[in-house]
């Protein structure tokens, strides 16, 4: 008899008027505006301007799409490939199944594409989005709630999740909701970064190498508490060996970094990416009309002082000889009226 658990949703789709939208893509669309928004107060506050974030996610997000939907298809390909399976539900991610190292690290190919046209460095990028990743991922792992998937193993506590559904070889009762664990984990991961980053100044994308490492740690235990199928290797499950070598990886990356740039860049992004900015109303073709007309302008000007002073010059040379004779006319009449000596 359970006095408490955590029910499972009858239903996995929520109503949107005529269109059902998917529990698990509603999980994912609102982790990635949760990411974004939080990634552009970070990168403001270190100096960067508002939108690049955005600019950014979208090369960023389809390209993790893609890569976690590879990563989970590769690593559980009898899933689809395997016989009396559909290879078609390969391409069905509304049913679930994204493998966080594929999103990661195809979703930073794409980062780095847009920081590239961007013209920013994608360390400094990485470090503004790193706890937003951390709580687009709790947010995502209520989808598997929806989807009644990735569960652990039975149990008598008061959180325990109800499986009701027994598709696809589920039984139904009571299990961990390693869901709910990694979610909460997330979120504190998310605390820690921003902490951390605040105490120790963290740059040259060692605050997302934190976010890297701690996420690991916590997926490693609760990956081991999982029931469904996965591929082993000497005794653990694939994703455990994949947190253990990332997570090495993470720290070497911490230390190896801060020996050799220590301290936190600063964020200058090119004047060329400001709307209306100097460089941009340079080029402009509106700004370019007024200045030809200015000039052509400036030449009418000169070309008007040029006559007035070629008129003047003209005006000169008529009136010397004229003021010549008036003198030489004045004189001949002194000359006329002075009386002489003999006349005296």
């Amino acid at each position: 008899m359970y006095l408490a658990y955590i029910p499972s949703p009858s239903r996995g789709e929520l109503p949107l008027g005529p269109i059902p939208l998917r529990g698990y893509a509603f999980c994912i669309i609102i982790g990635v505006f949760v990411a974004v928004w939080l990634g552009n107060k970070r990168w403001i506050a270190r100096g960067g301007r508002a939108g690049t974030v955005a600019d950014i996610a979208v090369w960023a997000v389809p390209f993790g799409l893609v890569g976690g939907r590879l990563y989970h298809v590769i690593t559980d390909y009898e899933l689809y490939f395997s016989e009396g399976r559909d290879w078609v539900d390969a391409f069905k991610i509304w049913q679930g199944g994204l493998g966080i190292w594929g999103a990661i690290a195809l979703g930073a190919v794409g980062a780095w594409i847009g920081c590239r046209r961007r013209g920013i460095p994608l360390p400094a990028y990485a470090d503004a989005i790193a706890p937003g990743i951390a709580v687009a991922q709790a947010l995502g792992r209520w989808g598997n709630w929806f989807n009644q998937e990735l569960y652990g193993r039975e149990t008598h506590l008061p959180w325990a999740l109800h499986i009701t559904s027994d598709e696809g070889g589920r039984v139904p009762g009571y299990y961990h909701p390693t869901f709910l664990y990694e979610s909460l984990w997330c979120i504190g991961v998310a605390l820690l970064v921003i902490w951390a980053d605040r105490r120790f100044k963290l740059g040259h994308g060692r605050a997302f190498a934190v976010y890297v490492a701690a996420y690991c740690v916590g997926r490693a235990w609760i990956e081991y508490m999982r029931v469904d199928d996965a591929h082993h290797f000497l005794g653990l499950r694939l994703n455990d060996w994949t947190a253990l070598i990332v997570f090495l990886l993470a720290v070497a990356y911490i230390i190896v970094s801060a020996k050799k740039r220590p301290g936190r860049e600063e964020i200058v992004e090119p004047e060329a990416d400001v709307p209306g900015g100097p460089d941009a109303e340079a080029a402009s073709p509106e700004a370019e009309e007024p200045v030809e007309g200015a000039k052509a302008e400036g030449a009418k000007t000169e070309g008007a002082k040029a006559e007035d002073a070629k008129a003047e010059d003209k005006g000169g040379a008529t009136a010397a000889p004229k003021a010549a004779g008036e003198d030489k006319a004045a004189a001949g009449a002194s000359s006329k009226s002075a009386p002489t000596a003999g006349e005296s």
